[in-house]
């Protein structure tokens, strides 16, 4: 059974996790990963795995795997709708792909992006989708892009109780302002202001503060300055956590190749290659043969 959002019991934070059989849902043990089992990690220095997840079956194995945060990001636009940038996204995109992940998920923290113009425009109009994407769509968390502008925003929705993860540095629906997916915080004045933000947003409430392509000392420097964790992305080692994009790592999606991305497997290729060879036995008649047929 999991446990309660806010119960603090079980394992230790750094308790060695037990694997279980691959026919379970989950190859860890079954505590539940919250936003206050997080916070635990950060302070026993336990590293985040986070990864996204846009579909069941995707959410399934990696929740099996043992990752701490599932993130459903809007980058389903780049990776499962094949567009260019992540503005086109609709709270109806999220909520549906949500909706997916969360069947799949036993013991990872589920967080959604809420996606461009869902919480910009006013708190009210930031709440009621934050609101959906938890009621309808069965997200624990939610995250949104950017700091001092957005701090208000984000203390009114963790007001009401739902808990928010925060997102500097390279913030992709900040695309057409940057207008470049480049390294930031290079110079001094935007560093300084990304530590601010961190502050502000820390402040306002956020559970967790994702950290984005910006210098992995400036990335070092926020980690130890703030108490909430840390989840880097082209960020350096220093920080509480990692994130990637699985379809990143997993070598299915290539034509984004960032340095900070390590091909863990090459399934794509794989993929291509069982297709292919499917083909070519439907072409010859080799499938289905006698022992598949009726």
């Amino acid at each position: 059974m999991s446990q309660h959002p806010n119960d603090p019991s079980g394992e230790a934070a750094g308790d060695e996790q037990t694997p279980r059989s691959r026919n379970g849902k989950s190859q860890f043990s079954k505590r539940k990963v919250t936003t206050n089992r997080l916070k635990e990690m950060k302070e026993a220095g336990v590293p985040i795995a986070a990864l996204t997840a846009y579909d069941y079956s995707m959410a399934e194995l990696v929740d099996a795997a043992g990752i701490d945060v599932i993130l459903v990001g809007d980058s389903v636009s780049t990776v499962m709708q094949g567009l260019e940038t992540t503005v086109t996204v609709t709270m109806d995109h999220m909520v549906y792909h949500t909706t997916l992940v969360r069947r799949g998920v036993e013991r990872a923290l589920v967080v959604a992006d809420l996606p461009f113009m869902s919480y910009q425009v006013n708190s009210d109009e930031a709440l009621r989708n934050a609101g959906r994407m938890v009621k309808e769509a069965g997200a624990e968390a939610v995250k949104l892009e950017g700091g001092r502008v957005v701090a208000d925003t984000v203390r009114r929705i963790v007001d009401v109780g739902i808990p928010v993860m925060g997102h500097l540095g390279l913030t992709p629906q900040s695309i057409h302002k940057f207008g470049t997916y480049q390294v930031r915080a290079r110079e001094e004045e935007e560093a300084e202001e990304l530590r601010r933000d961190a502050k502000l947003l820390e402040d306002a409430g956020v559970f967790s503060i994702v950290l984005e392509k910006v210098p992995a000392e400036l990335a070092q420097e926020v980690t130890a300055s703030v108490g909430v964790p840390v989840i880097g992305i082209g960020a350096g080692g220093a920080c509480d956590g990692q994130i990637l994009v699985s379809h990143d790592m997993l070598g299915i999606c290539t034509r984004f190749n960032p340095r900070f991305v390590r091909r863990y497997a090459s399934i794509g290729d794989e993929m291509q290659k069982a297709f292919e060879h499917y083909a070519q036995d439907v072409r010859s008649r080799g499938f289905p043969n006698e022992s598949e047929s009726y």
